[in-house]
């Protein structure tokens, strides 16, 4: 059944929203949904091992984050009895971490939430302003507050791994833990993905339901990190 109106309602939730605009009132929801779900990008991760390794010595120091690095959100909603889900992406992320004896003992990843993208300007430009005012707290940081095993990863192992830290977003600091995988790529690297749950109303946001439309109020923020030395 389609929609009746081609005003564009905006809906703003923590980690995204979800814009119903001309084109559900013209296609209707479950085309709508569908062509949401395709433009959707699927969760971080790990390549194609090449079964690299490092030396102790070579993993030792400080990693930075080089340029295939992203990160973003995903959330999940239901349109008139359809599922939708929305993702988001941005490359402004910085991410550093330090080594030690096998060991991840410092990390930070910081995301420039501004940025964050998907494929509908609206759904974004809400999200900065309303969402999360961006202008006020532009950035959202994961902290490492407990060191990390990564041994198997740099002995040519993908590893899972669970990183325990804060996340700060929309200027709360929240306590965390992070589902992650880990492993040597090619050339030296290290490629690290994963994805941290949210509750929106954690962070002072809350999920709102239209009656047609009903947003979660959890989501993740997913991340996918090359680092280098």
């Amino acid at each position: 059944m389609a929609l009746t109106k081609r005003t564009k309602i905006l809906i703003g939730i923590a980690s995204g929203v979800v814009v119903i605009g001309a084109a559900a009132a013209v296609a209707g929801p479950a085309i709508y949904a569908n062509t949401v779900n395709a433009q959707a990008e699927a969760a971080p991760s790990l390549r194609a091992s090449s079964s690299a390794k490092l030396d102790a010595s070579d993993a030792d120091g400080t990693w930075t984050s080089q340029s295939g690095s992203f990160a973003g959100y995903r959330v999940h909603e239901v349109l008139q009895g359809n599922d939708v889900n929305v993702v988001g992406r941005t490359k402004d992320v910085e991410g550093k971490a330090t080594v030690a004896s096998g060991k991840l003992t410092t990390a930070t990843v910081t995301v420039q939430v501004g940025k964050i993208s998907t494929p509908e300007a609206a759904r974004d430009e809400y999200f900065r302003t309303k969402a999360l005012q961006t202008d006020q707290f532009p950035t959202a940081t994961f902290t490492l507050t407990k060191p990390v095993d990564v041994s198997e990863a740099l002995d040519g192992t993908k590893q899972d791994v669970t990183l325990t830290g804060t996340m700060d977003l929309h200027g709360v600091e929240k306590p965390v833990t992070a589902d992650a995988q880990v492993a040597v790529g090619d050339g030296g690297t290290v490629q690290v993905v994963g994805s941290v749950p949210v509750t929106f109303q954690d962070y002072g946001v809350t999920a709102p339901s239209l009656g047609f439309v009903t947003v979660d109020g959890k989501g993740s923020v997913e991340f996918s990190l090359d680092l280098g030395k």
